[in-house]
């Protein structure tokens, strides 16, 4: 399983200078194994990927943990849904109140995108999932509902004894009374537990957190507590913050590291790193 990042911005796409190291496209993330072909969220990041592809692609599958803009501002803009010899599957959280066609119906028409989801050449196959368990391939994967506002899920893919964790937006002090020092109503901790890698979000300071609490973000030191308590092996710090630069994201994370002290490993997320856990 090999996991390619090709946007892990928060919010907002922040292209420029100041972002060269960690990049400035939104949520997006590739994974892929033999044949099989996972994309986690359609921000901005999956313009990119789409050009990438092969022309031998026949079939894939798009992830969506949530349908804020971020996450899917480049489906309209991905090559694949206007080639007629590939079927792409879309798969995202059910609520209650209205199907996921509906909603996705809502960005593929004017005034936010020309093209109607009924007017690609050949229309996405559209999966509901809440707390499931379903395989793609030969990877399974297990998707469960995490704190962010509407609708989110987090999400966990398996291949062999490799575990990939994924929660790009999450709020896991939110709800959780002795949070981090009880797994016990944490958000997010089955789909994170003992996880070879883990995409966490980490958009604030801890300073920031204390005026943003609910907005369904979390800080980096949150983040790391959350990756300790989980006991993974390595956590990717995701979701930077657009008003944030390079140099001012390594002297965040410098300071978030030097508290917290972390016994495992912690880095920042940038775009265009590959990991390979198979």
């Amino acid at each position: 399983m090999k996991i390619k990042v090709w946007g892990c911005r928060g919010s907002l796409p922040s292209p420029g200078p100041e972002n060269i190291i960690y990049g400035g496209n939104t949520s997006c993330v590739e994974v892929s194994k033999d044949d099989t072909l996972i994309i986690l969220d359609g921000g901005s990041g999956i313009q990119r990927l789409g050009k990438s592809l092969s022309p031998k692609i026949k079939e894939l599958h798009v992830l969506l943990t949530h349908l804020h803009i971020d996450h899917t501002m480049g489906l309209g803009f991905f090559q694949p849904l206007y080639n007629p010899n590939i079927q792409v599957h879309f798969w995202g959280p059910s609520t209650a109140l209205e199907p996921l066609l509906h909603r996705l119906r809502r960005y593929f028409s004017p005034p936010l995108f020309p093209v109607r989801l009924n007017e690609l050449p050949k229309h996405p196959i559209v999966h509901e999932i809440n707390n499931s368990e379903f395989e793609i391939g030969d990877i399974k994967i297990k998707s469960a509902y995490i704190c962010h506002p509407g609708p989110t899920l987090g999400f966990r893919l398996t291949d062999g004894d490799s575990v990939f964790a994924y929660m790009p937006d999450h709020e896991p002090a939110l709800g959780s009374a002795n949070f981090p020092h009880d797994a016990d109503w944490t958000s997010g901790f089955e789909i994170a537990e003992n996880a070879d890698l883990l995409f966490h979000d980490g958009e604030y300071t801890a300073a920031e957190y204390q005026t943003k609490i609910g907005w369904g973000h979390s800080s980096l030191q949150d983040a790391v507590a959350f990756g300790a308590l989980t006991k993974v092996k390595k956590l990717a710090i995701f979701h930077h913050d657009p008003l944030n630069s390079d140099e001012r994201l390594s002297e965040i994370f410098e300071e978030c590291i030097t508290v917290r002290k972390p016994d495992y490993e912690v880095f920042l997320c940038k775009e265009g790193e590959v990991f390979d856990l198979s």
